[in-house]
Order: structure tokens, then C-alpha cells, then sequence
């Protein structure tokens, strides 16, 4: 049995959206020859929401590792609120402690609190041992620097600068590349020829179905929507930007259009648009309902920037009429929740760029309806593409769509395992 030491620091009952591909292959990794220790931060030291009905999913003789980290309420006196460079020699102490006598095997990064993946360049020089990353999101994002200033994220500057150094500093000597995209370790190896060679595995996150079986036993509130409301309710749980404007734009336009021709049906519609913002609860800002405001559709859209627990989430999602998706102008952007919505089982609609992985994975299931774009599209050309889809969704209101599950069994979590571990079995051989 193979040892592997994977370091997400969100982690159960922390409820973060780039724990769940640790999350969902934990039950799985033994039985494909892999023994796993978790390093995570203590939930007390992380600025996120909880979701107790998660630590369910966790499988009972699991080796969880937590440690501290600096606390955000000192810190950010500072300016600095970044999970990953707080928790950074926190994680150093204790690798220097343990890795050596752990006799791991691997060094697995699966976490979006990028900074602490440069351990694995410190720890493989100083004991050997190689290290994967994850990428879930690009770390040093360029997306931002051909946009008007007023639309990037606050401290765009200093962060992208830490980014793009402590990027180069990781990758130069990274072992392997996992990604939910094939386009992520094609743009790393542009930027660094040194890993031209370094093998590199596409999988995106796995369907897990086990969470829907929990969610039947627990009772949960809707507090979002009431099913008997007698309105159409239509759901996007997921981050919201100005990169997903031309998605959201032809949804707008196409729901002012239904409106102004046929206000019975259109007017029974709301949009609910839920978790949009990665700040701390409190302090998001809204990109979604100012776009409707725009098209005049602002009282039939409500954004909610918080994120909600989980099983909460996981809720909404199967009790709404329809599910919407809109996709990034960002070529490269997955949604990572896309398993979960086809798992809702729900009619679901999605606006995405015509290269993202999304749009083949919902036509080979055929778990819904997929409109595509791209950067040579004309806007009104799409929103009327957008219309007719949706306009022909909403009449076939209420109906299960016809997900072909044979299909779908690729991406279930137990083979989204089975793909890491042979992918680890690969970069350790040829490490030896």
C-alpha cells in the first residue's frame, strides 16, 4: 500500500468548494492501493460557512491531520486575509516533522489556497519525495489584466505579483499536473519549458451520489424559495463576475423578451443566483443583479452573494422547477458543481463557451440543454438562441429529463478516483 500525504486545508465540516474532490475520493482510495493522510486547517482559523452533514461523507477511519493557522482577526489588520499564506508555516513545521518518518510516497495539492503548494518544491529538495498539484482555478490568473480596472477583483496588484512569483517558484519543479481543465498545464507549459515532459491528467470532479442519499435522510429548510409559491423557480448556485456577462446577458435579454411577448408565463419566473461571491459572508459584492436591473428583469432575479451550507445547497438544487449554469467568457472556465446538478436530476439549462468541457459532458449525458458561444459571436445572435431554448424548456415544464446514467458513470466519483490514483501510481513510478 502506497502512502500519500494529500494537504487541503479546507476540509469537512469547512463548507469550500475545492475540497470535494478530496472529499468525494476518500472512500475510494484504499481499495485502489493507497493509504491517505488529510492536512487540513482547523475550522476555527477559516473565514467560510459550515456544514456539519458533510463530516457524514467522510469515511469513519479516515487519518485527518488539523492544524492552525494565523487568525484572520489579526492578519487583516494587515491587509492579509489569504487562507494559504496563513496557514503556510503552519503546514512547514509540520512536514518538516512528519514527512520523513511518514514514509509517504506523494505529496498530493488539491486546494485553491494556492500559496501552500510551494511546499512541494521545499519538501521534494529537502526529503525526496514528489509532489502533484492540483488546479482547479488558474493560480496566477492573467483573465484580469485586459479588463477595465473598476472590474478586477480588490488588490488585483500585490496579489497577482505574489501569484505570478510563487507560481514559477512551484511549477519549475513540479512532478505532475492534475486539472479540471486541458487547457491549465497547457498554459503552465508555456510559461515554463522546464516541464514541458511533466505528465499531466484531465479529471474533473466525480458525481457523488452518496451525498443525495444523505440529503433524503435529513430534513432541511428552504429558506430561499417556497415550492408552493406557484412561480417558476429557477436556481444557479455557484460564483457569479463580470466574466460571465455574456452568458448572463443573453439570459436577461431572453427573459425581458418572454416577458414583454407572453408576461402569464414569463411573469411567474424567478431567478434565484446563490453563493456568487468567494468573500466571507457579509461582505460580497453583487455581479448578477445589476445585469438584470439593466434588462429590466431586476425584480425577477435574487442574488444571494453568501454561500450556503452544502446539503442546503444540494436542496435547492433538487427542488427547483429548472437549474441554470452560465458559463465564463473564459474558454477555460469548468463549473466545478457541474456533477451535482446533473445528479439533481432537475431540468437544466447551461450558456457556456463552445470549448469548455461542460458543453460535452451535458450533450454526451444528455442531462440537459447546452447553448454555446464564442469570442466572434454576436451578442443578439446568442440571446435569441438563448430564447429559443428556453422558451421551449418552460413549456415542457414539469418533466425529468432523460439523463442517460450509463453515460454518466465515467464521471462518478469511484472513476474520478480510480483516474487520480492510476495518475499517482504513474508519477511515483517514474519518480523512483
Amino acid at each position: 500500500m502506497k502512502k500519500v500525504l494529500i494537504i487541503s486545508p479546507n476540509f469537512p465540516p469547512v463548507n469550500a468548494a475545492d475540497m470535494h474532490r478530496v472529499r468525494q475520493s476518500l472512500p475510494y482510495f484504499g481499495e485502489m492501493g493507497w493509504d491517505a493522510t488529510v492536512v487540513a486547517v482547523e475550522q476555527e482559523f477559516v473565514e467560510m460557512g459550515l456544514d456539519e452533514n458533510l463530516l457524514m461523507t467522510i469515511p469513519g477511519d479516515a487519518d485527518i491531520v488539523r492544524l492552525k493557522a494565523f487568525r484572520p482577526s489579526l492578519t487583516r489588520k494587515f491587509g492579509l486575509g489569504n487562507l494559504g499564506l496563513r496557514a503556510l508555516w503552519y503546514l512547514y513545521r509540520w512536514g518538516e516533522k512528519n514527512i520523513r518518518k511518514g514514509k509517504y510516497d506523494l505529496v498530493f495539492f488539491s486546494t485553491t489556497a494556492f500559496p501552500v503548494m510551494v511546499l512541494g518544491r521545499i519538501w521534494k529538495r529537502k526529503f525526496g519525495i514528489p509532489f502533484i498539484v492540483d488546479m482547479q482555478d488558474p493560480w496566477r490568473n492573467d483573465y484580469y489584466l485586459d479588463v477595465p480596472r473598476k472590474e478586477r477583483p480588490p488588490k488585483f496588484q500585490v496579489a497577482y505579483r505574489l501569484d505570478k512569483w510563487m507560481e514559477a517558484f512551484t511549477m519549475r519543479k513540479v512532478d505532475g499536473i492534475i486539472s479540471v481543465s486541458e487547457s491549465y498545464p497547457e498554459v503552465l507549459r508555456s510559461r515554463y519549458p522546464e516541464i514541458t515532459s511533466v505528465p499531466s491528467e484531465t479529471i474533473p470532479f466525480g458525481g457523488a451520489s452518496i451525498d443525495f442519499g444523505i440529503l433524503e435522510k435529513t430534513r432541511l429548510i428552504n429558506t430561499v424559495y417556497s415550492r408552493d409559491d406557484g412561480k417558476i423557480n429557477i436556481v444557479y448556485i455557484g460564483r457569479g463576475g463580470h466574466d460571465m456577462a455574456t452568458a448572463l446577458n443573453a439570459m436577461f435579454w431572453s427573459l425581458k423578451s418572454g416577458l414583454d411577448k407572453e408576461p402569464e408565463l414569463y411573469g411567474r419566473i424567478r431567478m434565484h443566483f446563490i453563493g456568487t461571491s468567494y468573500a466571507r459572508d457579509g461582505y460580497g459584492v453583487k455581479t448578477i443583479e445589476p445585469l438584470a436591473k439593466s434588462h429590466g428583469v431586476g425584480d425577477m432575479v435574487n442574488e444571494i452573494t453568501d454561500r450556503l451550507p452544502y446539503f442546503e445547497a444540494l436542496n435547492l438544487l433538487k427542488q427547483a422547477d429548472m437549474l441554470f449554469i452560465p458559463g465564463s467568457q473564459d474558454s477555460q472556465y469548468t463549473a466545478s458543481k457541474l456533477y451535482p446538478y446533473i445528479l439533481a436530476n432537475r431540468p437544466l439549462m447551461a450558456i457556456f463557451h463552445q470549448d469548455s468541457s461542460v458543453v460535452e459532458i451535458i450533450q454526451q449525458t444528455r442531462a440537459g440543454e447546452v447553448v454555446t458561444f464564442n469570442e466572434g459571436i454576436n451578442n443578439m445572435e446568442l440571446s435569441q438562441n438563448v430564447s429559443k431554448v428556453f422558451d421551449r424548456m418552460l413549456r415542457q415544464l414539469p418533466f425529468t429529463p432523460g439523463t442517460d446514467w450509463e453515460a454518466f458513470k465515467p464521471y462518478t466519483a469511484r472513476e474520478m478516483t480510480r483516474r487520480q490514483t492510476g495518475f499517482f501510481n504513474k508519477v511515483t513510478g517514474q519518480h523512483v
